[in-house]
């Protein structure tokens, strides 16, 4: 009888271990290792998914690229393990200004993808300003002793984008990271289609005053 609850016990651990080891794997092919973030293949596919599912609902969603600025001086100054020390603590303050049906993932190097369900663009345009603010309030406790850290941000809501595919959006929102970097750093630009853009005059912008 004891052999036998031995035997027992022995096959119940291992299928533990079994269910343990599946789902290590199922983390890795789906998470950034650095940041825990979703990864780019992951965090794309998702964006695919919740943008047809809003679109047979009528809803919207918004898509935020987030890149960091002057990531590149921070790893050139301190080195590659401080800068893993600025992702990481990038990624905390990413995950704290969102929902927890929200996604975030590591869209490549220093830039970071964010798909808010349920959101319009006057939403878009706040909850991006509020990861802006998060980044920018206090420095990075890091082992070379604090680092301040702003980013850019291009935003959409794909409400304003009724036929664009999803590479299109990811297309428009990069266009508008890019306007964010060029108009001083440290602010979110909200991009929406060129007929709006005109009757607007100019692209929203916020973010700090520009330093001259």
């Amino acid at each position: 009888l004891r052999a036998r609850l031995r035997t027992g016990q022995r096959i119940l651990e291992l299928e533990d271990s079994l269910v343990e080891a599946r789902e290590q794997m199922r983390f890795k092919a789906t998470h950034d290792p650095l940041t825990s973030l979703w990864n780019r293949g992951f965090i794309l596919d998702h964006f695919q998914r919740e943008l047809q599912r809003v679109r047979r609902e009528r809803s919207s969603l918004a898509v935020l690229l987030c890149d960091l600025d002057h990531f590149k001086a921070i790893n050139d100054t301190h080195g590659h393990l401080v800068g893993d020390e600025v992702l990481r603590e990038s990624a905390r303050r990413l995950l704290a200004s969102v929902r927890t049906y929200d996604a975030v993932g590591r869209y490549g190097g220093e830039e970071f993808l964010v798909v808010l369900s349920g959101c319009e663009s006057s939403n878009a345009q706040q909850r991006a300003e509020q990861i802006r603010k998060a980044f920018a309030q206090r420095p990075v406790n890091t082992g070379c002793g604090p680092i301040s850290i702003t980013t850019s941000i291009g935003a959409l809501a794909s409400r304003d984008w009724t036929s664009a595919s999803a590479q299109t959006l990811l297309s428009e929102a990069d266009a508008a990271l890019y306007q964010a970097k060029s108009s001083g750093r440290n602010c979110v630009v909200l991009t929406k289609p060129a007929a709006e853009h005109e009757a607007e005059e100019e692209p929203r912008v916020t973010g700090p005053p520009l330093r001259t």
